[in-house]
């Protein structure tokens, strides 16, 4: 079975990831950020690095699913390869980040590789208002995170929201973490066990 955890930088995709895979015994697959060449580069020039950054999500994300599909293992990912295609790569494109032809020839790579890959059973979706972003990413404290602009947050929240409103691959979970608080409070991540078991098994 493979799960995966889709939103925002600073949702908290990583934590509830962690989280579901102790609470259910499942396998974490966790995003290439530490061993990631190229994300402190793009954080400075983002013209410049937008391309390579993408590339290398999309080659590292397309590995994921290769794997989860192989093993016999119930997987939970943190971080999509949707996300790449349809929220980040977009984005740059649109604010001037990403060449015209480097995001048809980003985009021409996905496709293609759309082809062999089928979607996860569960996409748990972390909907966050930006204010609730800044905060988190504050408190995480990462040195390059620290120059991530209010704007570039908010177009990739719209952007979220858009995806999200038109996602059919598959089962989609929703979480609000505006409100429910799973890392904080332990009954709202009773909440979120609940609503995973209810789209799983049929558990309510």
């Amino acid at each position: 079975m493979h799960i995966a955890v889709a939103g925002n930088i600073g949702s908290g995709k990583t934590t509830l990831t962690g989280m579901l895979a102790k609470h259910f015994g499942w396998e974490a697959l966790y995003e290439s950020v530490d061993n990631n060449p190229y994300l402190a580069s793009f954080y400075e020039d983002m013209q410049r690095w937008s391309f390579n950054l993408q590339v290398f999500f999309l080659n590292s994300r397309f590995r994921q699913v290769v794997e989860i599909r192989k093993t016999q293992k119930d997987v939970i990912q943190d971080r999509t390869i949707y996300e790449d295609a349809h929220i980040f790569a977009p984005n740059l494109h649109a604010m001037g980040l990403m060449p015209t032809r480097d995001f048809e020839n980003y985009t021409s790579l996905f496709e293609l590789m759309m082809q062999f890959l089928q979607p996860p059973d569960l996409l748990i979706y972390l909907k966050a208002d930006v204010s609730t972003l800044v905060s988190q990413i504050q408190k995480r404290g990462r040195d390059y995170e620290a120059s991530i602009r209010l704007d570039y947050l908010k177009s990739l929240n719209d952007r979220y929201e858009e995806w999200i409103s038109k996602y059919e691959e598959g089962k989609l979970l929703i979480v609000d973490v505006n409100t429910i608080k799973f890392e904080e409070v332990p009954e709202d991540f009773g909440t979120v066990i609940e609503m995973v078991n209810a789209e799983l098994y049929g558990l309510f």
